[in-house]
């Protein structure tokens, strides 16, 4: 992208549209946070006697993608969206360089993955943002096996082409399937006459003439038409699978018969999905990286943020793998070709009849017994309340937006309940670093839809020390203030968890 397309973070701010100065800041410029937070240093990692190391170098640049037929200037990680595929063993050293050639400051969040603090990639908290010509080396140990993805934590660059999928192996499962597709789907405006960051200002300056009323219909969005209500801000020209339009398509080829593991990651930035495989029932069978007891499914909902792992037994012929964007006018496509037929359009694809249907909400799954917490009683009770108005286009977390709330305080080695409550009338989904929390039914995630007006209880263990995010993963409302900062009590050394 030329400097000329970019509205930076400085303009907004020099401009006045900026909700929450203080909190955008700290989110964004790599410099300490407020309320005293102290950005942990990094600390090389040494690989253990036979440890294997997965080491990788990502260039993030401004490049110019071909998505099927349009071209668009964007950002991206080595030229490709998505981009590079990170693959490591559970217990792999991972080692990853990031060398930004951007004209902005940068990060990499592993999002989903329990990490070291000071590897978990958000600026303000974590570490200081990489500047334009400078390089930063992440290491973690890979813990917990399962589909994950990789991502900017820096203003709204999540909505450019800076995302690629993130896998770690479990050494121990049988592999009861014949092949693995890993499918990305994504939102698309950069570069079509607009970017994210004109994108912000937009619905900053029309939250402003909007009178102050309590966010209820999502902005430009429209109503969500489902169960979930309203779910989105922002009108996309296009929806991806694997960086591809659904008018040329990206094509899965298996044979009949074949049993698919597909893993199935949503890195949009503003848009919730139903996904279904035209003419097949599919069995979910795990939701960030957890196993869950098997659950058949004509279609199922997935937010941003969230991934899905399903198996389904292909049938002979051509079919659509679909994902229609929730509340929105449009279809992300992908053709799974096990035989002869012609390749479905998108609007075919948008009628399959497992998405008129019931759509399965993540939420209701159940937990395979390996994935549960261990039992144990709740030693401390906090609240992550989500909030949010369209004056000034502001979003909130316990009454405040991100920098002007304050930091929710932890105690190490306890079970934390944490109370959220969606006081507003959109859907959100509700992301937490650094660590996996369990709903009421045992499930666990790192991710979870939280639908309007919902109240949920999670648990989470107190076992992973340092500063950590928790926010909607819609990037314009984590950027416009719906995110808080949860820190540990009397910190001790700052290590990985679960």
């Amino acid at each position: 992208m030329t400097p000329t397309m970019n509205v930076s973070r400085r303009t907004l701010l020099r401009g006045g549209l900026a909700v929450a100065a203080g909190g955008l800041v700290a989110a964004c410029s790599g410099r300490p946070g407020g309320n005293g937070i102290v950005v942990p240093a990094p600390t090389a990692l040494t690989p253990r006697p036979g440890q294997s190391v997965v080491a990788k170098t990502l260039t993030a640049r401004p490049t110019t993608l071909d998505l099927g037929g349009p071209t668009v200037a964007t950002w991206a990680y080595d030229d490709i969206v998505p981009g590079p595929l990170v693959r490591a063993t559970a217990g792999d050293l991972v080692r990853i360089t990031l060398e930004n050639q951007l004209p902005d400051e940068t990060s990499v969040h592993w999002h989903g993955i329990a990490l070291p603090n000071a590897a978990d990639g958000v600026p303000g908290l974590t570490q200081k943002a990489t500047t334009s010509g400078q390089r930063f080396t992440y290491e973690f140990v890979a813990p917990d096996p399962g589909t994950y993805f990789y991502h900017p934590h820096v203003g709204v660059q999540l909505d450019r082409g800076l995302y690629a999928p993130l896998i770690v192996d479990d050494p121990h499962e049988p592999g009861a399937y014949d092949a693995e597709w890993i499918v990305v789907l994504d939102d698309w405006i950069d570069g079509t006459g607009t970017t994210p960051d004109e994108v912000l200002a937009e619905l900053i300056a029309s939250g402003r003439s909007s009178g102050g009323m309590m966010h209820d219909m999502g902005g430009m969005g429209g109503m969500g038409g489902s169960s979930l209500g309203d779910v989105g801000d922002v009108t996309y020209p296009h929806f991806l699978i694997n960086g591809r339009l659904g008018t040329a398509p990206d094509v899965l080829r298996a044979e009949p018969g074949q049993r698919v593991r597909i893993r199935v990651i949503n890195a949009a930035a503003d848009t919730v999905f139903a996904v279904a495989l035209g003419d097949h029932r599919i069995t979910v069978t795990h939701t960030d990286g957890f196993p869950v007891l098997e659950q058949e499914a004509g279609a199922l909902y997935i937010g941003m943020g969230e991934r899905y792992d399903v198996v389904v037994t292909l049938a002979d012929g051509v079919f659509p793998l679909v994902a229609r964007p929730i509340g929105k006018e449009g279809t992300a496509l992908a053709v799974v070709r096990t035989g002869s037929g012609p390749v479905p359009t998108p609007e075919r694809a948008a009628a399959s009849r497992e998405l008129t249907g019931p759509v399965l909400l993540g939420s209701r799954l159940r937990p395979a017994d390996s994935s549960r917490l261990p039992d144990k009683d709740i030693g401390q009770s906090v609240d992550l309340a989500l909030s949010g108005r369209m004056s000034t286009y502001e979003w909130a977390i316990n009454g405040a937006p991100y920098g002007e709330n304050e930091p929710i305080a932890i105690e190490p080695g306890k079970r934390v309940a944490v109370q959220m409550t969606n006081m507003t009338m959109m859907t959100h989904p509700v992301h937490l670093h650094g660590h996996t929390f369990a709903l009421s039914n045992g499930l666990r995630k790192d991710t979870v839809l939280l639908t309007p007006m919902q109240r949920m209880v999670v648990e989470l263990e107190a076992d992973n020390p340092g500063n950590w995010a928790a926010h909607c993963h819609n990037i314009y409302h984590a950027e416009a203030g719906m995110m808080a900062a949860l820190v540990y009590e009397d910190q001790g050394p700052l290590t990985g968890g679960r």
